[in-house]
């Protein structure tokens, strides 16, 4: 047997490389009037994070670490309820198909609002998005923390925060409307052509154009990815390892500011 100092001695050693493992806090907050259930799903490739999906109460909050170099996206369930007859977990918008709050490997049925990741990127930088290209479901902002980590660097990339606050179902296209107005499809889902997909001729930004659909995406969350080849100003970036804050609906709630 190995003895107390030698378990101690590894016991330290693995506490040590799990805090070198651990690149970054996703904190997700629920600031909307409804229970949402956030889901998670990562790139082939990359280390899981601790969980898939869970329930987030109106005001409640999360801290989810993940690991480094984690590359994946999340979004919001919203109207879930447990199906009767069957006890599986059934959501209005942002359905995984799973059945129960983990999404277990399974992703969004669109149409569904996007936050995109990939940390310690190209010259290790984290990339980040909130991407409408598969449609709308609730207002997501993502916000780096201002905190640096020991020894990053502040100077290269904005460190800004991406989404967006606006309610997009209230100003949907009637013919992109979907549940009854809880979702707002994107152009590409509600129609598959090319020319909304950026698929076949279309598969570059040349000749993958803006359209009156993402056009209208655009002006309402200018710090959102409207379609496939929007530009690049719509993917932001930040260096130093921060920490991020994924807000649902963070509109809802008024600043004090604004009581009179």
């Amino acid at each position: 047997s190995m003895g107390l100092p030698g378990c101690i001695a590894v016991i330290v050693l693995l506490l040590i490389s799990w805090r070198e493992g651990e690149a970054a806090m996703f904190t997700f907050v629920n600031r909307c009037a409804d229970t949402v259930w956030p889901g998670v799903l990562s790139n082939a490739g990359t280390a899981r994070l601790g969980t898939t999906g869970f329930e987030l109460p109106p005001g409640a909050s999360r801290a989810v670490p993940a690991p480094s170099a984690w590359s994946g996206r999340l979004w919001a369930r919203t109207g879930c309820a447990q199906d009767g007859a069957t006890g599986r977990l059934v959501c209005a918008t942002g359905d995984c198909g799973s059945g129960t709050a983990e999404c277990a490997g399974a992703g969004a049925a669109p149409p569904a609002t996007l936050a995109e990741f990939t940390l310690d990127g190209t010259g290790g930088l984290d990339f980040y998005d909130v991407s409408l290209v598969d449609g709308y479901n609730l207002p997501v902002l993502v916000e780096p923390s201002s905190g640096e980590r020991p020894g990053g660097a502040s100077s290269a990339g904005s460190c800004a925060s991406a989404g967006c606050a606006a309610d997009l179902n209230a100003m949907c296209p009637a013919e992109l409307r979907s549940g009854g107005g809880a979702a707002c499809r994107s152009a590409c889902d509600a129609f598959g052509r090319p020319e909304y997909c950026c698929s076949g001729a279309y598969a570059n930004p040349g000749t993958c154009r803006p359209t009156s659909y993402s056009q209208v995406f655009k002006m309402a969350c200018p710090r959102s990815y409207s379609y496939a080849f929007d530009d690049p100003t719509s993917t932001f970036t930040c260096a130093g390892g921060p920490d991020y804050t994924v807000t649902f609906c963070p509109g809802a709630t008024p600043s004090v500011s604004a009581i009179p």
